[in-house]
């Protein structure tokens, strides 16, 4: 899937310059950070929505207690 972004220009330059060091695409970084990020990013923004929806009293949330309880492990 062919998709386009702009880059701040300090970071345009960073990588070319990471780019012509190494002699790998610019391309190839850009898919490293990505695939390497994405998983931080998922589990920030998605932990955000649900802290924001337990906030709003939207989300049911247990204590460790009744978990405890419930489970039937002791003290």
């Amino acid at each position: 899937m062919a998709t386009s972004i702009r880059l701040a220009l300090e970071t345009e330059q960073r990588l070319d310059f990471l780019a012509a060091q190494t002699g790998r695409t610019k391309a190839f970084y850009l898919r490293e950070l990505i695939e390497r990020g994405i998983e931080e990013m998922e589990d920030y923004y998605l932990a955000t929505e649900v802290l924001e929806r337990v906030r709003k009293g939207q989300e049911k949330t247990h204590s460790s207690a009744q978990v405890r309880k419930d489970l039937g492990l002791g003290d």
